[in-house]
């Protein structure tokens, strides 16, 4: 007997439309997609193609003008704000191009930061655990500002898994760093996706970097043209 994947993301005929200074706007049409537990899929097209758009629907930052998005279960549409924001504290990590850490915060901190929220008593323990795993245990004390571009993104990347999360959301993860260290960055993003078996969706322009995923999904004007799913 065979036992299937779970599948821990899907997407049904999800479209956004907007308003512009020329009427509607079609940025996604009808793209649909189903990722299982543990695996990679890489999000990929020209810039304008809708990469980013559908990444920030699937992780339910946005709302769809049609179509659904279920994350373990649960259905992201039936749910208001506040409880979109509780399955994305629970259940999802974001690692942006711009790294997004807050600058009055030294690394350890901004890793606590989403312990905090949740009202962890352990957040200090589990950040300096999850910093030392990114190779970072003699920096926590550092502010973004003393840190690299490499050492920021992995701070960036701590955070994101330092709550052991289901669906790690990673949008041109590389974008900002030279060659050398957005290599270092990508070993590191792919071990952790191994090691926790958390389910990676990606954005990039890097082939290189997309090739390393086991799925990919081509975009151009808000379609899919290409799937290996």
């Amino acid at each position: 007997m065979t036992i299937e994947p779970a599948v821990v993301l899907s997407a049904e005929k999800l479209s956004k439309v907007v308003e512009g200074p020329d009427g509607r706007l079609t940025i996604l049409e009808e793209v649909s997609l189903g990722v299982e537990r543990g695996a990679s899929l890489a999000i990929v097209g020209a810039s304008g193609s809708g990469k980013t758009t559908l990444l920030g629907l699937l992780a339910g930052l946005d709302r769809p003008s049609s179509g659904s998005v279920v994350i373990a279960g649960e259905d992201l549409g039936a749910l208001d704000e506040e409880a979109r924001a509780r399955v994305r504290r629970r259940m999802v990590g974001f690692v942006f191009q711009s790294f997004h850490l807050l600058p009055a915060l030294n690394a350890e901190e901004n890793v606590m930061l989403p312990l905090e929220l949740e009202g962890l008593d352990d957040a200090r323990e589990r950040a300096g655990s999850v910093l030392a795993a990114v190779g970072l245990g003699k920096r926590l004390h550092h502010y973004p500002h003393q840190l690299s571009g490499g050492e920021q993104q992995r701070v960036a990347l701590a955070r994101a898994f330092v709550h052991g999360p289901q669906l790690l959301f990673a949008d041109e993860p590389t974008g900002n760093l030279d060659q050398r260290t957005g290599a270092a960055v990508s070993d590191l993003l792919f071990d952790l996706n191994r090691e926790h078996q958390t389910t990676l969706v990606l954005v990039s322009h890097d082939l290189g970097l997309a090739s390393r995923c086991a799925r990919t999904l081509r975009l151009r004007d808000g379609r899919v043209v290409e799937s290996d799913q």
